[in-house]
């Protein structure tokens, strides 16, 4: 069984930043793909950005370019997003999820396993 636990989140003010944390129980994230999605209130979960493939690359939304940055700790099976410059519009929970593969995907649907979420809160 592979568990997904995020932590991290918070209230932050406009320019401020905070960084998530996804530690993984019962699977090492190893190549698998990993990403980081966000969800408000009553919209589907957003595609933000994500980690595939053995040379670990990398693709993010345009909005979040240059603020955002995943990375992973294989010592600690921890995938860490950087969030820098927050902006209100980055408000929502955020979600860490894993394939059962390193091919790239930006569909929830593609993603296996899903942590419980944690709350950011961008105010102005």
């Amino acid at each position: 069984q592979v568990q997904l636990v995020e932590s991290g989140g918070g209230l932050v003010q406009v320019g401020g930043s905070l960084r998530l944390s996804c530690t993984a129980a019962g699977r090492t994230f190893g190549d698998y793909t990993t990403g980081w999605f966000r969800q408000g209130p009553g919209q589907v979960p957003e595609f933000v950005v994500a980690m595939y493939g053995s040379e670990g690359s990398i693709y993010a939304i345009d909005s979040v370019k240059g603020r955002f940055t995943i990375s992973k700790d294989n010592a600690k099976n921890t995938v860490y997003l950087q969030m820098n410059n927050l902006k209100p519009e980055d408000t929502g929970v955020y979600y860490c999820a894993t394939r059962r593969n390193s091919a790239f995907s930006r569909l929830p649907g593609d993603y296996r396993y899903w942590g419980q979420g944690t709350q950011v809160t961008v105010s102005s």
